[in-house]
């Protein structure tokens, strides 16, 4: 390894955090309609640029769930003149790390880069190169095929992989959000080569993406570096809105029959979406609920007081629409049902009487006391600005955030939840022995 990157790599992997309480956001529209998020950090020459586009699974196709991943992980197979390995060696010579993601809701590119011009150049350059003119080689195409039906049949021998597959399809029903973002061993055969062109075409557009940038440049820099990458986008159109959730209107309980000595179990229903005038209520809610680890009430009395599961967790997942909020555990298969029943008891409970002040107040400290280690770096910064940025969120949700938790009282957080989860129309999916 050459002195250069040894050098890259010793800056890239060990940095010193950056103790940001609320990092300075600039935003700007490009001509193409991009919108532009920008955080200026100078504690390390590091630079962390992410263009997301509204082209995750639910965009997909019809009948082609799996196109949007099976694209994200076709980007890096060839650009003009370039095949992968082509494209890897520009990457790592200058010690850079570029990623490509498909979640629900989006379809990102993420660069991480020295910022001195020597190495952001030529990696900025390829970058661009991918996201406007990926070649998607055929034969890269039907390997990456065969590669992906393989994994399912992988992912179909894991019980917690099925009963979260079954969670989502009995929740949404034939909303986009049902679907695995991996696709089916059905969907995957019926892909072709051209619905991968296709699809770039349709989503990778400057009126489709949020391009955000954290690090070490100036501010005309980054204006120019905007221009040069997501500036040379099409100005296309947006992706048309989802199709609004509809919600259960009874209870659903499937079981599938696995040959486990332990059932997966998840609970749930339609949450909540990014925008939700219920958001910080129902977050806070859930950290005493269910999210907040040992000290929630899910683990202290199913795990600690009655060892029937050695981890019990529910999250809210907010999507454009509303995402699930699910209730997750694994337990034997002889006191599955004791478990189901006391899940219930405590969720319902909770929709009823709400959290103690004290539960309350510990929760506040919680949240807000460990707020500065979500920021405390530019990949930390970086994540949520592409979520600012890609849900059109308020420049200042990093300052507000803190108040907004402070706001939330008991009387809100049992008003949101009797409001919102409705205990006798959940989704109950099991995938275990039978007892």
């Amino acid at each position: 390894m050459s002195a250069i990157k040894y050098f890259v790599v010793l800056v890239l992997v060990f940095t010193s955090p950056l103790l940001l309480a609320s990092p300075e956001i600039q935003s700007w529209k490009l001509k193409n309609g991009t919108r532009v998020l920008f955080v200026k950090t100078n504690d390390l020459p590091i630079v962390q640029i992410a263009v997301t586009f509204d082209a995750g699974s639910a965009r997909d196709p019809a009948g082609k769930n799996g196109l949007s991943m099976m694209v994200a992980g076709m980007l890096e197979e060839g650009a003009p003149g370039m095949d992968a390995d082509q494209i890897a060696t520009v990457f790592e010579d200058q010690g850079a790390i570029f990623g490509v993601s498909s979640s629900r809701d989006m379809l990102t590119l993420s660069l991480r880069s020295l910022s001195g011009a020597e190495y952001l150049e030529p990696v900025t350059s390829m970058f661009s190169k991918l996201m406007l003119a990926p070649t998607f080689p055929l034969e890269s195409f039907e390997r990456e095929r065969s590669r992906a039906l393989t994994g399912l049949k992988q992912a179909q021998a894991a019980p917690g992989t099925l009963a979260q597959w079954n969670f989502f399809k009995a929740v949404y029903g034939d909303h986009p959000y049902a679907f695995p973002g991996v696709g089916t061993s059905e969907s995957l055969t019926l892909l072709q080569w051209p619905d991968l062109a296709k699809f770039h075409k349709r989503y990778f557009n400057g009126s489709n993406a949020v391009m955000i940038m954290v690090g070490d440049l100036g501010n005309r820099q980054a204006r120019s570096l905007a221009k040069e990458i997501a500036g040379l986008l099409p100005t296309g159109e947006k992706a048309p809105p989802l199709p609004d959730v509809v919600l259960p209107t009874k209870m659903n309980e499937q079981f599938m029959a696995f040959p486990s000595s332990q059932s997966h179990i998840q609970i749930g229903q339609p949450g909540m979406h990014r925008k939700d005038p219920d958001y910080f209520s129902l977050y806070v809610g859930n950290y005493i609920l269910g999210g907040g680890g040992l000290v929630s009430r899910f683990s202290e009395t199913i795990r600690e007081k009655e060892g029937l599961a050695y981890s019990v967790y529910s999250y809210f997942w907010p999507l454009q629409k509303e995402g699930p909020f699910l209730i997750g555990m694994q337990t034997r298969n002889d006191q599955r049902d004791r478990a189901i029943s006391l899940l219930r008891s405590i969720l319902k409970d909770f929709i009823k009487n709400g959290p103690t002040q004290e539960e309350l107040d510990a929760a506040k400290q919680n949240l807000t006391g460990g707020f500065p280690l979500r920021i405390d770096s530019n990949k930390k910064i970086a994540g949520y600005l592409n979520v600012i940025g890609f849900y059109n969120l308020p420049l200042t949700y990093l300052d507000d955030f803190k108040d907004r938790i402070n706001e939330v009282t008991v009387a809100k957080v049992k008003d949101a939840f009797k409001r919102r989860i409705h205990d006798d129309k959940l989704v109950t999916i099991v995938v275990g022995g039978k007892q």
